[in-house]
């Protein structure tokens, strides 16, 4: 019986072509000298000297806001109408710090405006106090994500150590942190809000009390009791700071 390359060659179809699965040496090394010949890709920006980190960590509060406004460590200065340092008293014992920016903050450059924002301004008159007195506002991100998405881990590490320096400025006796996502990046942990409320944290030191977002006590009123607990237990973190340690002798006049 005939083959099937035995029909092939009777009408004259011979030789058969077989693609060939390997490259032919010769060719293997033209592709192999082109290659070496071709411009290497630009590598990605790195800092191996931890020189933004230092620089940041120098600068004084009259160059913070146009540092944060020149910053392109991440995406988001593309894609931001203007950056959000923060505002309030440089000289605030009460630091209280959000996730990150939302439209009427990254249109007006100023953290929690807007419902959250006058939320945030009662909270602040219930305890005495007010915006801008006794009061330091920030958010971990300067610049706001595309469609309020969650910030993500390169885009908080690029703004940490301006948040790390505004601490570091302020110097404040206690931080609020506002919701759980400003909590865990602060705190470096995925609990729950539930779980981390009602103790005090520390950050740099610092003492720290989470609660609730304004914007999330807007959707669930009931929570906003819960919140004026929160708020309760840092003015008491606060109150006993300024005591003095009764393990310290007396000062002598």
């Amino acid at each position: 019986m005939a083959t099937r390359d035995d029909v092939l060659r009777e009408l004259g179809l011979t030789p058969r072509w077989r693609l060939r699965t390997t490259m032919p040496a010769p060719a293997v090394a033209v592709a192999a000298s082109v290659a070496a010949d071709a411009p290497a890709a630009s590598p990605p920006p790195t800092d191996p000297d931890g020189t933004r980190e230092v620089r940041i960590a120098r600068l004084a509060w009259d160059a913070f806001a146009a540092d944060v406004d020149a910053c392109t460590a991440c995406g988001l200065y593309r894609t931001r109408h203007k950056s959000v340092p923060g505002v309030g008293d440089r000289d605030a014992e009460w630091l209280f710090v959000g996730e990150a920016p939302g439209a009427e903050e990254d249109a007006r450059g100023e953290p929690f405006v807007g419902q959250a924002g006058r939320l945030l301004d009662n909270m602040l008159a219930a305890l005495g106090m007010a915006r801008g007195r006794n009061v330091y506002i920030a958010n971990v991100l300067k610049c706001r994500p595309p469609n309020n998405r969650t910030p993500e881990p390169a885009e908080a590490d690029a703004c940490r150590p301006y948040l790390e320096r505004q601490v570091a400025l302020l110097r404040p006796k206690l931080i609020v942190a506002l919701g759980k996502s400003a909590a865990s990046l602060l705190l470096t942990t995925d609990a729950t809000i539930a779980s981390l409320r009602g103790r005090v944290h520390r950050y740099r030191g610092v003492p720290l009390v989470v609660t609730y977002h304004p914007a999330y006590l807007l959707r669930n009123l009931p929570d906003k009791a819960k919140a004026w607990e929160d708020l309760l237990l840092a003015r008491r973190t606060v109150a006993q700071s300024a005591r003095p340690d009764p393990a310290e002798p007396p000062s002598v006049p």
